[in-house]
């Protein structure tokens, strides 16, 4: 299996995982497919790169320190202070962070450990901070003031993907941070702005459901084409009357708003409001903010000002319907967006931030996948990467929080002129010296930014960062072969890793990106612990009780990272999907199964039951190893001396085996091209399960027990054929194929491709079937051994004699039958022979079983009716599938269109159809 010279390096990263949390199942799906390409590669003779680390998440990882503070001390981080509290997130690190390294190991990964980084330790730190100063430097980084998603509860700005948007039917009561009572969302009003110089009853109705941002609007705007509003087209100015600002708003008109959107007419806010912000700009019109950092009403709206925004809502509402303004309230279906971290309901405000520039960057990136330097696969996810970076907007890169990586930015004033500048810097030394030659000044007051950088910055550098640039060393590892992650993160982490390495090391930092899907549940409902169908990858492995997944609920609550609601809803979730728990699976079923699934699809389906089915699997090969020893054993057959099976005088069936595992092997190793490891899992669970373990390993017991010369060949043809099979199974099942291989021989050579034979696993195939429906008919009158059933083969044809023949012995014991007869089927056999049952087994043979006298027909029916039921349904069956593949035959379509190949297996296939039929019929006469 190993390459005799090493074909070069194979570089990956591990995405990081945050360091404070455990492993999940989305991370152990990504681990686990990155662990068997690496292990695979090293099979092949690669040297294997594959670089550990974690995430320091900065939102994440203070919003769950803040919870245990407020739990456990009742003390916010404003009280506690920047220091001390950042001293509290690095004890939580120290106390937590090595747990998810310890559950990647417990999984199997062969990770590069000595390459190990975290996202905030020295050397990464330093990187982030030369990244932004030279990217400030060439002008891509620019502080301006723009919309942001804006948390109130954490008072910071939030990337897109920690928004989550909730879909509202009609009014729903939600829990928002900050809140004594639920408030409720879901509601549409029709608000009248009474235009200016107009008659009493002039008014225009726009329909809103956020009120509490009327205090900013600064238009209303119509569409040009609506009729509805065509009489103000044609004049100068239309000024409607701001009730509570009492300034008058210009009517405006823009071909961007839907007439069909409620009156047709729409409050224009740009402060928080994306598409109003865009109209603002266009119309030239000022935004004016109405809301605080923290949510408040800000203080130049006297009447309500320092009141928070959902409660300023209702007062504005009461004061419309006090002006007589307030038209109507409905139920409204909307969309409402909320922070995935608070959960508190998203505000878009205008703030002054850090913006990177990113559009052309993007073109470079998206030239890098267009020229075909860099693959995605699957590639439909092109569609996507070309639909984002084609309209880049800038990254606003800036957060208002304390743990994370401080922007390198200081605010430098002469205090002579009291000019302004922004210089970025690695130290305050080095920040005085740029500003002085800068300001042409030494009476500087610096000051630094006290915002961090959002952690898809730093993250976005990790395919070089993680080998040490800007130090030359990089190179020695950089780029990457491949990118493995989800594709939930293709915008927000894969392609800005591609920008920002194209733009600081000249480079894509890697040749390859594969996507996998997202984890879902059984059902497909994704994974959340509302829903309480959150699985973690150690409760797979070592099984869980009902009571301690509520245990483990109940943790999750102390440490504030539950509230007492979620807390409920996930119990109920845990008691419908796991009334018995969780049984113990181990860590080769839990990475077989996770493999098992296309990786590429959208969403991975994740059943724990087919998890336990596959834990019984690898019991079925350790059980066929044992088996294997133990005859050699028996059979005083030193395994470890076995060096070669070419020469060896094997039968139809060893022959048979092999033939398999080379074609196992071959689509195993043309899966691993493509990625598609599904069909490789496929492929070696159908060779190691049904044809290895219930055909072959059967097929041998008997000449092994009896130590004849044909067990000797059975025997090293299973030593041999579980070698190489465990060895294409170990990147899947590393322990399980580690302890077994110990046992068996690693080395035996064989030329598998000499052995592949397509002719014999179809004469092999079709004595299977036989079997199988032998054994269908003793299941179904339930005939077992006790009764030394005896089994009557009536071969239709002197050809169909030649063909059973050799197959016998391996028949007899694949229908548990005590004896085995062939004869020509002529005349009644039936009752010449005294059968139990008959009748049709394919178009070679027809078959019979006799018992002792100890038998008897299952009840309700006599052997007769039995057999003659069943008989009578196969015949049915057979008369449709024969029409079926007549109709197909008569098809014009097909006759063009189809290959001669599969219109002469059509043929054979109606052919042998008739000779079945025919000689079914004929037991009925």
């Amino acid at each position: 299996m190993k390459g005799k010279c090493k074909p070069g390096t194979f570089r990956m990263l591990l995405p990081p995982p945050n360091v404070t949390g455990s492993l999940h199942l989305g991370h152990a799906l990504m681990a686990t497919i990155q662990d068997v390409i690496a292990r695979q590669k090293r099979q092949m003779g690669y040297d294997v790169l594959w670089i550990p680390g974690t995430d320091h998440a900065g939102i994440a990882t203070q919003v769950v320190v803040e919870k245990k503070l407020l739990k456990e001390r009742g003390i916010s981080r404003h009280q506690m202070g920047r220091e001390e509290f950042l001293q509290e997130v690095w004890k939580w690190k120290q106390e937590k962070g090595g747990g998810i390294v310890d559950d990647l190991r417990k999984l199997g990964c062969t990770l590069t450990w000595d390459k190990e980084y975290f996202t905030m330790d020295e050397r990464q730190a330093y990187a982030v901070n030369e990244a932004f100063i030279r990217l400030f430097e060439e002008g891509l980084i620019q502080r301006k003031e723009s919309l942001v998603n804006w948390s109130c509860a954490l008072e910071s700005a939030i990337s897109d993907i920690e928004v989550e948007t909730l879909d509202l039917k009609g009014p729903t009561e939600l829990a928002v941070p900050g809140y004594d009572k639920n408030i409720t969302f879901g509601r549409i009003y029709d608000i009248n702005y009474k235009i200016m110089n107009g008659s009493s009853d002039d008014y225009i109705k726009v329909s809103t459901t956020r009120p509490e941002t009327l205090l900013g609007d600064v238009a209303v705007a119509v569409n040009p084409l609506d009729e509805r509003y065509a009489k103000y087209r044609d004049q100068p100015e239309v000024l409607l009357w701001h009730p509570f600002r009492e300034e008058p708003i210009p009517l405006i008109f823009d071909v961007t708003v839907e007439p069909e959107f409620g009156t047709g007419a729409v409050k224009i806010t740009p402060a928080h409001d994306r598409a109003d912000f865009d109209v603002a700009q266009r119309h030239l019109l000022r935004p004016i903010q109405v809301f605080s950092e923290k949510g408040l009403i800000r203080e130049q709206f006297a009447a309500f000002s320092n009141q928070p925004r959902f409660e300023a809502r209702e007062t504005i509402l009461q004061k419309l319907a006090e002006m007589q303004l307030l038209q109507e309230t409905r139920d409204h279906a909307m969309q409402l967006p909320i922070c995935s971290r608070s959960k508190d309901v998203i505000e878009y405000m205008l703030r002054e931030q850090w913006f990177l520039h990113c559009q052309s960057m993007a073109d470079e990136a998206l030239a890098e996948v267009l020229s075909g330097r860099l693959q995605i696969v699957p590639p439909n996810f092109e569609i996507e990467w070309q639909r984002w970076l084609e309209n880049c907007h800038d990254w606003c890169i800036s957060r208002q929080l304390w743990w994370g990586h401080q922007i390198p930015a200081y605010k430098a004033t002469d205090e002579n002129s009291g000019k302004t500048i922004w210089v970025a810097a690695h130290s305050e030394e080095e920040a005085q010296q740029k500003a002085q030659d800068e300001l042409g000044s030494y009476d500087i007051e610096l000051r630094r930014d006290t915002d961090v950088l959002d952690t898809w910055f730093s993250s976005g550098l990790l395919p070089f960062s993680a080998s040490n640039w800007p130090s030359e060393e990089y190179k020695q590892h950089y780029p990457l072969d491949l990118m493995e992650t989800g594709h939930d993160i293709l915008f927000f982490w894969v392609a800005r890793m591609v920008m920002l390495g194209l733009k600081l090391t000249g480079q894509s930092p890697f040749k390859k990106i594969l996507l996998n899907g997202i984890v879902c549940d059984a059902h497909g409902r994704k994974m959340s612990k509302s829903l309480g169908n959150v699985v973690t990858p150690q409760q797979v492995v070592q099984g869980a009780s009902l009571d301690s997944l509520k245990e483990d609920l109940k943790s999750a609550h102390k440490s504030g990272i539950l509230s007492n609601a979620e807390v409920e809803k996930s119990l109920k979730g845990l008691q419908r999907m796991f009334p018995q728990g969780i049984q113990e699976c181990g860590t080769d079923a839990l990475r077989f199964t996770l493999c098992s699934h296309n990786i590429k699809s959208h969403f991975i389906n994740f059943d724990v039951n087919e998890c336990y089915t596959n834990k019984l699997f690898l019991n079925k090969i350790w059980q066929a190893t044992r088996f294997t020893l133990g005859s050699a054993e028996r059979l005083n057959m030193p395994l470890h001396e076995i060096e070669t099976m070419n020469q060896v005088p094997l039968g139809k069936w060893d022959l048979w085996i092999l033939s398999r595992l080379a074609e196992t092997l071959k689509m195993c190793n043309e899966s691993f091209e493509n990625y598609n490891l599904h069909t490789a899992t496929g492929a070696l669970k159908t060779f190691l399960y049904n044809n290895l373990c219930d055909i072959y390993v059967e097929t041998c017991k008997k000449n092994i027990n009896q130590q004849k010369p044909e067990g000797y060949i059975h025997c090293a043809t299973l030593a041999t054929v579980l070698s190489w099979s465990l060895q294409a199974m170990s990147p899947f099942t590393p322990f399980l194929s580690e302890e077994l291989l110990k046992h068996l021989p690693q080395n035996i050579e064989i030329d598998l491709n000499k052995f592949h034979n397509a002719e014999l696993e179809k004469e092999i195939a079709d004595i299977l079937d036989i079997c199988q429906q032998i054994r269908q008919l003793k299941s179904r009158n339930t005939i077992s051994k006790k009764y030394d059933p005896q089994l009557y083969l009536y071969g239709h044809s002197e050809g169909a004699l030649e063909t059973l023949k050799p197959h016998l012995y391996e028949m007899q014991a694949l229908t548990l039958t005590t004896g085995i007869h062939l004869h020509r089927l002529e005349g009644n056999v039936k009752e010449r022979d005294n059968l139990r049952v008959f009748s049709t087994a394919g178009h070679l043979c027809s078959f019979g079983i006799s018992t002792n006298d100890l038998y008897k027909p299952p009840k309700g029916a006599d052997k007769s009716a039995s057999s003659q039921n069943l008989n009578e349904q196969k015949l049915q069956k057979l008369q449709a599938d024969l029409k079926r593949y007549q109709m197909r035959m008569e098809n014009e379509g097909f006759r063009k269109s189809a290959s001669q190949e599969v219109q002469q297996k059509h043929a054979e296939k109606i052919q042998q159809l008739e000779i079945e039929i025919e000689k079914i019929k004929a037991m009925g006469s």
